[in-house]
C-alpha cells in the first residue's frame, strides 16, 4: 500500500515535529538548571562604630556598638552606646527583632534600658522601642527610633552617618545625632522638646577593612529645658572635644 503525503499535510507534520522537539529540549533544560532554594544560613555581625577617647573640658570614654545575628530577612539586633568620665557613667542597651521590609531597610522593635551611675547613686528605666534602620539614597546610613518608657514618657532619636571616601583606605565620616522627648524627666536631666544635638567629623584610616584607627572632633550642644537642667546641676550646656579611637568589626 502506498501512502501519499500531500504538501499541506507534510508542512503540518514537520511543524508538529519541531514543536515536540522544542518542548522536549525545554523539559531537559528545566531538569538540568538548578532550582532556587530558601537560604536559611545563620550569620552574625558586630561593629564598634565608635570606641574613642574624647579630650575636652570633661575627658571621657565613649562607645557605640551594634551587632546582629540571623538571616537575610529576620535578625536579632543588639545595640549599646554611652560614655563615662571621672564623675558619671551613662549607658543604654537595646535588644531588638528586625525584619527586612525593603532593600537595605530593617524595621526593628524590642526593649531598651538606660542606666546612669554617678555621685554614689544609680538610676535606670526601661522602654519599648520601634525603629527603622538602613541606607537612604546616596548611601546615608540612617537610624531612627521612638521609645515609650515604663512611665509613659516618649522620646526619639535620629542618627545619620556618611562615609566620604578620600581614597581606598582614607575615609572621612560626618555624623549627626539628635535627641528629643515629649515629657520632662528631671531625674535624668531631660527636658521636653529637642534635648541635644551631637555632631562630629572623624577621619579614619583602614589598615584593614575591619580595623581602622581614627581622629576627629566632636561638638555637643544641649538645648532648651535640657540645657537649663544641666546648668542648674553645674554642668556645661556645650562642649567641643577632640577624639581619637578605633573602628572595629567582626
Amino acid at each position: 500500500m502506498k501512502i501519499i503525503v500531500y504538501p499541506r499535510t507534510k508542512a503540518w507534520f514537520f511543524a508538529c515535529l519541531f514543536v515536540a522537539f522544542i518542548v522536549a529540549a525545554r523539559v531537559d533544560a528545566e531538569e538540568i538548571r538548578p532550582q532556587p532554594k530558601e537560604d536559611e544560613q545563620l550569620n552574625s555581625f558586630l561593629l564598634f562604630d565608635l570606641l574613642e577617647y574624647q579630650g575636652g573640658k570633661n575627658n571621657q570614654l565613649r562607645w557605640d556598638v551594634v551587632g546582629w545575628a540571623g538571616g537575610d530577612y529576620n535578625r536579632l539586633w543588639f545595640k549599646t552606646e554611652g560614655d563615662t568620665d571621672a564623675d558619671k557613667a551613662t549607658a543604654e542597651f537595646q535588644l531588638l527583632y528586625g525584619r527586612l521590609i525593603a532593600p537595605f531597610w530593617d524595621l526593628q522593635a524590642g526593649i531598651r534600658h538606660d542606666r546612669i551611675n554617678g555621685s554614689g547613686s544609680a538610676d535606670g528605666r526601661t522602654f519599648a522601642v520601634v525603629g527603622l534602620q538602613g541606607l537612604a539614597p546616596y548611601w546615608f546610613d540612617v537610624e531612627h527610633w521612638i521609645a515609650v518608657s515604663e512611665d509613659g514618657d516618649v522620646s526619639a532619636r535620629l542618627t545619620v552617618e556618611y562615609d566620604l571616601l578620600l581614597s581606598q583606605r582614607l575615609i572621612l565620616q560626618p555624623r549627626l545625632e539628635i535627641d528629643a522627648a515629649v515629657q520632662k524627666v528631671e531625674r535624668f536631666g531631660i527636658g521636653s522638646g529637642i534635648n541635644d544635638i551631637d555632631t562630629g567629623l572623624r577621619l579614619r584610616y583602614e589598615i584593614r577593612r575591619d580595623f581602622a584607627p581614627y581622629v576627629g572632633v566632636n561638638w555637643k550642644r544641649l538645648i532648651g529645658q535640657t540645657a537649663e537642667l544641666a546648668r542648674r546641676d553645674g554642668d556645661d550646656a556645650e562642649e567641643l572635644s577632640f577624639v581619637a579611637g578605633v573602628r572595629l568589626w567582626f
